[in-house]
């Protein structure tokens, strides 16, 4: 099977990729869900005329000159309307949200306001007709569509819901991952490890990373090297109803790389299998019925770089999100050389120098080293085949934070 460029790769794997579904939350677990139905409001903002202001409700033209007396015959606080209407020279003590008072058409602030005594104020600077009046409707009426659906709810959207009396909303779905880690070298982190034995660390990055667009991780754990163990933690996925099925390692065509023939005996329809690229040459893909089926390389960086570059936008699609990787421009800061058929991701350290960014690579891109990730805060994209490049001259990075 001939190597299948990146922008290939993706387009087909994301071909097809449909919503998981909607459901109904409350509102306390809808931050960072993304809308799946308009939200209308079912209720008008503010419900009725209301102070904006701690002060006094008065008539306009009782203090158009100042200073002016009034009497003061009862108060509004907010929750608590005044029943009564405010009449000539008369005003009513009223608090922020507090309602109108009728026959009032203006709020004079309490600094502009002395106490007298004896139930009398004097008004020490005229206000005009509807200041510090927040009218009805003001924020929005009952109809209207307040949210669009495809909405991520941050705070201010949450808030907004609540105002309009929303207790829930409905929202796509979260798509759910299992991840099953495949080798017999492989023990969770913890263990105590034999002289054959090293460490599984790919699931932690696989599923912070289906997290970090919304999506649920389901670690199914670490199967042998045989066709039956897989088999048995893919079946458990299937069961689970999971969107998608990510596997670690044993995807390439060594002696002991089963997942091809396990899934594709499950049902598994296979699409494509490597890509033009590096590190995650053997990255593979299909559908096993609705379920996505995406075989990561066993190299932890070139798992994770496929998981940037492949699973993230996959779930981000499935959740209903919008997704765009950072790509920027910027200057090499040494030398690079020729590249192969391969499009190439290479680990960079990215600073600002004189305005521009500065993109260094690491002298060492072994696809097991785990550190250099860690500390790399961006990807050096090197197209197929692009020629040697100086010191000083541009090229394109993906940034990873």
């Amino acid at each position: 099977m001939a190597l299948v460029p990146v922008a290939e790769a993706l387009e087909r794997l994301l071909e097809g990729a449909a919503l998981t579904g909607s459901e109904s939350v409350a509102l306390i677990e809808a931050a960072g869900r993304v809308l799946a139905e308009p939200v209308v409001a079912l209720r008008t903002q503010p419900p009725f005329n209301a102070s904006a202001m701690d002060g006094y409700a008065v008539r306009a033209a009782d203090i158009a000159s100042v200073p002016a007396r009034l009497s003061v015959i009862g108060m509004a606080p907010a929750g608590r309307g005044f029943d009564g209407a405010v009449g000539q020279a008369q005003a009513v003590r009223i608090f922020t949200g507090a309602p109108l008072p009728e026959g009032a058409d203006t709020i004079v602030i309490q600094e502009n306001v002395r106490d007298l005594g004896g139930g009398a104020i004097e008004v020490t600077e005229s206000t005009a007709e509807g200041r510090n009046i927040r009218r009805v409707g003001l924020d929005f009426t009952r109809g209207d569509v307040l949210l669009e659906k495809g909405r991520l709810l941050d705070p201010a959207a949450l808030s907004l819901a609540a105002s309009a009396n929303h207790p829930e909303v409905t929202v796509v779905k979260r798509p759910l991952v299992a991840i099953i880690a495949t080798g017999d070298e492989l023990l969770p982190p913890g263990s105590a490890l034999g002289p054959d034995q090293i460490i599984s660390s790919n699931a932690y990055g696989v599923a912070a990373a289906a997290q970090s667009v919304g999506a649920r991780a389901l670690d199914l754990g670490i199967a042998a090297d045989h066709k039956e163990a897989i088999a048995a933690l893919v079946k458990q996925a299937v069961e689970q109803g999971v969107d998608v099925i990510v596997t670690l390692g044993g995807a390439s065509v060594g002696d002991h790389d089963l997942i091809h023939d396990v899934l594709t005996g499950e049902g598994m329809t296979l699409d494509f299998w490597k890509i033009a690229m590096r590190p995650g040459k053997p990255l593979m893909f299909g559908r096993l019925g609705e379920i996505s089926c995406i075989g990561l390389p066993g190299n932890p960086v070139a798992s994770l770089v496929c998981s940037q570059l492949f699973l993230k936008p996959l779930l981000a699609r499935l959740g209903g999100r919008g997704f765009q990787q950072d790509i920027r421009g910027a200057r090499l800061g040494t030398a690079m050389p020729a590249n192969d058929l391969r499009q190439d991701y290479v680990r960079a350290v990215v600073g600002e120098e004189a305005g521009a960014l500065v993109a260094t690579p690491f002298g060492i891109q072994d696809s097991s080293m785990l550190r250099m990730l860690a500390d790399a805060n961006g990807l050096i994209v090197r197209e197929p085949f692009a020629p040697a490049a100086a010191a000083g001259a541009a090229c394109s990075v993906l940034m990873l934070r």
